[in-house]
């Protein structure tokens, strides 16, 4: 169903305004700083402000794609990159392995074209203060309305201050 959504939510702002929804979030988000957690030259991971699980990310590409296959080498080792980093860092948060839901959306692949979507890729932690402590939706929160347990922007400053992106795994023969 979310994916559904995604696409008529991307399609309305697209036929509106002749530019990707995410893009022009993106653009916000870039603006404001505050709910970036990292970012390279080809994508950025942030918390999205509709953020309902603890420490949920997104990664969109700067450059508007439908999906995986339209992205360029540097493109792919970036978001490669993104998303080391964004689980790596998910793993320092409470110092220990750290589970998650993730999850790319792309173009639907129905042979139409889709000029209004913009490929990202989510990313859904269940822990919640601590590394033993989940969060389950349950009661109110599945018949009514989801509950933040923190807000995006203090979500984002505690991924922050675990980042390490010094981590040599990012190495490459071209980036060295």
């Amino acid at each position: 169903m979310e994916p559904r959504k995604e696409t008529l939510e991307l399609k309305r702002h697209y036929e509106k305004k002749n530019r990707s929804l995410l893009g022009d979030y993106l653009r916000e988000e870039l603006g404001l700083k505050v709910r970036i957690v990292y970012e390279n030259p080809s994508a950025v991971v942030l918390v999205p402000f509709w953020a309902v699980w603890p420490f949920e990310t997104l990664i969109i590409p700067r450059r508007k794609v439908g999906s995986l296959l339209q992205l360029r080498d540097e493109e792919r080792r970036d978001l490669a990159e993104a998303i080391q980093v964004i689980t790596a860092t998910y793993d320092r948060l409470f110092d220990a392995p750290f589970p998650y839901s993730s999850g790319i959306h792309s173009a639907p692949t129905d042979g139409r074209s889709h000029p209004e979507w913009h490929m990202h890729m989510h990313f859904f932690p269940p822990l919640l203060r601590s590394a033993t402590v989940k969060k389950f939706m349950v009661g109110y929160e599945m018949m009514a309305e989801p509950q933040r347990d923190i807000t995006p922007e203090e979500a984002a400053r505690r991924l922050r201050e675990k980042l390490d992106v010094r981590n040599p795994k990012f190495e490459t023969e071209d980036r060295r």
